[in-house]
């Protein structure tokens, strides 16, 4: 599964001290008070607790939850969390952990106490990530058609022509109803006194949402009194929103498009999730040695002949797409799919080319393509981020190297990343050469601090930080379900909450109002 982190506090800011001395102004709001601009350090000792507020009282979201697990035997809660693990590994929903000796495979922590966001919190969020969301797509159309954008200046141009995902063969290409990407997913961090903030936006091939799916499952399965006593809002029709969604991007002419999803395979790290999302939609589930292309058009092999794929879910890397227009070397693609997209014959969800607009060194504009092609004030604040080509940006970056987390623009998984609070001195001095190599590969942010949800360790119930991945869906409205994946850090004082480093997953709960 994809990506986060945030990370520790510096406590000696001047900016550090005035929030932890319970500011009761947001980031950006401290940052416009105080006359401090992006390329000071914004850091916070605060750590907002998700279930209880500062002075220890549980938060009304959280209170019919508190109730219920303090008369509920402690012998009781470990049953069922042993048989929600056994049940876990039945289903084989595991991922893979790089690395690790033990193997390549590893169960994904499940933990049963839900992250709970009350329905005003929630809703602000949803406005927020569906304008997102808008003004990406419009920023994909553009710069793969007019650009207008770069050529207002509002983004530099070379930022984007000279990107590593930016595709010149997209180019003129026009896809249906102008939608590059059809699923997002948006990660959604809380810092200082509660404030939401977006870590970053997840275009290519965003992963997650069946473990959404089967924690929910799950809950419902385990403590099905719970969703008896609370207005907890479903996301159980995901998959039928997915579908729906599909069908509105096929090709123009087709009445009653058929779906397929593209798999690499069973070695894919994510495989339990591709299969998954075809049964759940009752859709095929193919790899591209299942496909082939004639007269511009898609067709995959069945045991009743060939049969004309229209919308392809591919989870399948552009490069590897098709060896006649990508990598040649590819065996996961399917030759001429690239000419039959370009003939508008079949629809790529997501589109090629997507991968740019989530690209970390794009990143720090997304507010500014909301005020472009929505003109309207961003809803949702990005987390402010040096962008190391600039050479201010990269002299404050190394030195403060021990203070901010430093990621490589392509980077995912929790790979590729320095947290500075976190780092030896060796490990910080390796970086810094690694950045001082090529500076425009990287940018920086400031440490924040995560919130924290009650979680489930060795030694029994302790805070643990938490991010948020809710996916939204564009097709002929933009959609998301109630919630999303909460990833929980599992080790004390750690941010890395990536299923890839080791992190663990909750059950997400919206409140109905």
């Amino acid at each position: 599964m994809p990506r986060k982190q945030g990370g520790a506090v510096h406590p000696e800011s001047n900016l550090g001290k005035l929030i932890g001395a319970k500011a009761k102004f947001s980031l950006a709001q401290v940052l416009q008070k105080q006359s401090i601009s992006a390329d000071k350090p914004v850091v916070s000792r605060l750590c907002y607790d998700e279930m209880r507020a500062t002075a220890g009282a549980i938060r009304p979201q959280y209170r019919a939850f508190s109730d219920w697990l303090d008369r509920t035997p402690a012998d009781r809660i470990a049953r069922k969390r042993k048989e929600a693990e056994g049940a876990f590994h039945r289903l084989g929903i595991t991922f893979a952990v790089y690395g690790e000796d033990a193997g390549t495979e590893r169960l994904i922590p499940f933990d049963i106490v839900p992250r709970i966001i009350p329905a005003g919190e929630w809703s602000t969020l949803e406005q927020g990530l569906k304008q997102r969301v808008r003004a990406l797509n419009l920023f994909l159309h553009d710069i793969y058609h007019g650009q207008s954008i770069l050529k207002a200046g509002v983004i530099p141009a070379e930022r984007v022509l000279s990107n590593a995902q930016y595709r010149r063969e997209m180019q003129d290409i026009d896809v249906p109803g102008g939608i590059y990407a059809h699923i997002a997913g948006v990660d959604i961090v809380r810092a200082g006194e509660g404030d939401y903030y977006v870590l970053e936006d997840n275009l290519r091939v965003p992963s997650g949402v069946s473990y959404m799916l089967e924690n929910r499952k799950m809950m419902m399965r385990l403590f099905p009194e719970l969703f008896a006593t609370q207005a907890i809002k479903p996301v159980e029709h995901y998959p039928d929103l997915l579908l729906e969604t599909l069908h509105a991007v096929a090709p123009a002419s087709e009445d009653q498009p058929t779906v397929a999803v593209l798999t690499p395979g069973a070695y894919n790290s994510a495989y339990f999730e591709h299969a998954f999302l075809a049964q759940q939609m009752g859709v095929e589930l193919v790899e591209g040695q299942d496909l082939f292309v004639q007269n511009d058009a898609v067709y995959m092999r069945t045991t009743r002949g060939a049969q004309r794929v229209h919308v392809l879910y591919r989870r399948v890397e552009d490069d590897y797409l098709d060896p006649r227009a990508f990598r040649a070397d590819s065996t996961l693609g399917v030759p001429g799919l690239f000419a039959a997209y370009r003939a508008g014959k079949v629809t790529l969800a997501n589109a090629i080319g997507t991968g740019v607009a989530d690209d970390k060194s794009i990143y720090p504009y997304v507010p500014d393509m909301i005020r472009f092609y929505l003109t309207e004030e961003p809803i949702l604040n990005n987390v402010p981020t040096w962008q190391l080509h600039r050479d201010d940006d990269l002299s404050y970056c190394l030195d403060h190297l021990a203070e901010l987390v430093v990621k490589e623009v392509h980077g995912a998984g929790g790979y590729g990343m320095l947290v500075g609070p976190a780092a030896s001195a060796a490990e910080r001095e390796a970086f810094r050469a690694r950045i001082m190599a090529s500076p425009g590969k990287y940018i920086a942010q400031p440490t924040l601090s995560l919130s924290t949800c009650p979680t489930f360790v060795e030694s029994g119930l302790a805070p643990r930080h938490i991010d948020l991945r809710p996916y939204v869906l564009s097709g002929r409205a933009v959609s998301l379900v109630p919630g999303g994946l909460t990833r929980v850090a599992l080790r004390e004082g750690s941010l890395v909450v990536n299923s890839s480093q080791g992190g663990g997953t909750k059950d997400t709960w919206v409140m109905a109002a």
